[in-house]
């Protein structure tokens, strides 16, 4: 390494940093098994969200309904007993029969509506219980697969543990200024800051360089030539 000019070096640095971009890239390529069992259990909880929300509509509407009809009830059975105590003849008592039979009715007509409601209720109960069960099931899948990608994703770091640590180790020994240019560079560049020149043109724009450029770049020094084109430092290796 030590041998090296600083461009052959800052090149190194470049393969180190284009193999860690690799690296970092199968991080995030998730398996298709984890990202399908991801996917479900995200159905699943939604799923049951939605159903939850709706079923606590819907049991808000059967609890004031049960409200509704139990006053009517009362009313009946007030009506009953105002009956036996204050209907002395057949009109008071064709009076209050009249009462009655209405509030009866109307209770018959809320038992009525009543009842769908408690189906639905009924339903949506059975459909949060089936769908939690369902996310219940898929929790130990989807955790196997989850140790499994940490392990695969541990490796890969592991990986590139030693590119690291020669790349800190080729950089200390650059200049500071012209690292951080070439950094600068490579973010602007999809990760490539040093371009190779191969047959009088940039390798990584194709562009033909001029003679002068190809007579600097051949000298290696420093700070390094850029291309006139793409603006990446530029190197020759042949």
């Amino acid at each position: 390494m030590t041998d090296q000019t600083p461009l052959q070096r800052l090149h190194r640095v470049q393969e180190l940093d284009l193999s860690l971009d690799r690296l970092r890239d199968e991080e995030g390529n998730f398996p298709e098994a984890l990202k399908n069992a991801r996917a479900e259990q995200d159905r699943l909880n939604n799923e049951l969200e939605e159903t939850e929300i709706t079923l606590e509509g819907v049991e808000k509407r059967v609890k004031q309904a049960e409200f509704d009809l139990t006053g009517v009830r009362d009313q009946v059975a007030r009506a009953r007993e105002e009956q036996e105590k204050n209907a002395f003849d057949a009109r008071a008592q064709s009076q209050y029969g009249s009462r009655i039979q209405q509030l009866e009715e109307r209770a018959e007509e809320m038992e009525e509506d009543l009842a769908p409601l408690r189906t639905r209720q009924r339903e949506l109960g059975e459909k949060a219980s089936g769908l939690r069960e369902q996310h219940r099931a898929g929790r130990p899948n989807l955790n196997e697969l989850e140790a499994a990608d940490e392990q695969r994703i541990a490796g890969l770091r592991a990986e590139g543990e030693d590119s690291r640590k020669e790349r800190a180790e080729l950089v200390a020994g650059l200049d500071a200024r012209t690292v951080k240019e070439y950094d600068q560079i490579r973010k602007a560049k999809k990760g490539q800051g040093l371009a190779e020149v191969k047959s009088g043109r940039c390798s990584a724009c194709n562009v033909m360089l001029p003679v002068n450029i190809q007579q600097k770049v051949a000298q290696g020094k420093l700070p390094p030539v850029k291309c006139p084109s793409c603006g990446r430092f530029l190197i020759r290796l042949d």
